[in-house]
């Protein structure tokens, strides 16, 4: 279970507060940072760790990370050999098996400019990874149509699940679902979220049909793709610089079809992007999802169509509003 790897990487006393939670849905990070309340957000909500080592609203008398649950910590998840995973650490975090990332902040080493390292890592963030399969059952009608797949962009702000949506559309596009049989997808994974690799494995079910570049850069690994792997579709998590899309346009040249997310709230949002604003002006997108949070994660999906029309709005699983 990938939430027991979790907890085999905690101090002691760590192990302890996850006793009493349920990490196997529900927890989705721990923050450490020296000398600083212990955070975890569970059930999409923070909470301190009481001296009790139980979950409380308030910081009264709460647990403090220590120096050595760092270290603790970065001992696991690197196996003794911090130094193995310097191209990780660069990059900020190291994927764990199971999927869930690391994220690391402390004193940054440049070199010619360029991050070269990270040393006395002081904060911790434990994103714990999880799957939600069938989250997409109500969304891919709406992208996929008559065995047709419609260019899709998913955008919400951050914590909205735009990522988890994408994953389970990954899936089932590569799967196949109901009357449509899969098609060989390409993922660009450049914050190794979505398939969540550990040694270039996925540790997240991504479907049967799906090749994936791992901690690669979204442009140079998309042109990638297309040369070696002839995908039908690609898939892309958080698009928006002038790369992004150049490698968009190629893709689209080369017949593939494109879903990928963006941070925003609005159409206006993202038209604030110049070369974003370019694709969506001239009706690229066939399909726009907005993710909102209603009482849980992404609960509330509003679908427009590249006239951007409402056509339809989720909650849950509920169809509320359809026209």
């Amino acid at each position: 279970m990938k939430c027991n790897r979790i907890e085999n990487i905690l101090s002691e006393r760590l192990k302890r507060v996850l006793e009493d939670i349920n990490v196997s849905t529900e927890l989705q990070e721990i923050r450490l940072r020296v000398d600083k309340p212990i955070l975890i957000y569970w059930g999409n909500k923070e909470f301190f760790v009481g001296n009790d080592l139980k979950l409380r609203t308030t910081d009264e008398n709460c647990l403090y990370a220590t120096n050595d649950d760092i270290k603790e910590v970065l001992e696991y998840i690197s196996k003794h050999s911090l130094y193995a995973y310097e191209e990780d650490i660069r990059n900020g975090y190291i994927t764990i098996e199971g999927g869930h990332r690391i994220g690391l902040a402390g004193k940054v080493v440049l070199e010619n400019g360029k991050v070269k390292t990270i040393r006395n890592v002081s904060c911790i963030n434990i994103r714990v990874s999880h799957e939600m399969k069938g989250c997409a059952d109500h969304i891919l009608p709406y992208i996929v149509n008559d065995g047709l797949i419609h260019h899709t962009l998913i955008i919400s702000p951050p914590k909205c699940g735009k990522t988890t949506l994408l994953r389970d559309i990954v899936r089932q596009v590569s799967d196949g679902f109901m009357n449509f049989c899969g098609v060989n997808v390409g993922l660009v994974d450049e914050r190794s979220e979505i398939g969540g690799c550990y040694r270039g494995i996925p540790q997240n079910d991504i479907g049967k049909r799906t090749d994936v570049l791992d901690s690669c850069n979204k442009g140079e690994g998309l042109l990638m793709l297309i040369r070696a792997m002839a995908p039908q579709v690609i898939a892309l998590d958080e698009i928006g610089n002038k790369d992004d899309i150049d490698a968009i346009e190629y893709a689209l040249n080369a017949g593939c079809k494109i879903i990928c997310t963006v941070h925003g709230n609005s159409i206006k949002d993202i038209k604030d992007k110049p070369k974003l604003q370019e694709l969506i002006e001239r009706k690229l997108f066939k399909r726009y999802i907005f993710l909102e949070n209603q009482n849980n994660i992404g609960d509330v999906k509003k679908i427009y169509d590249e006239d951007h029309k409402m056509i339809s709005m989720l909650v849950d699983k509920r169809v509320l509003k359809e026209s």
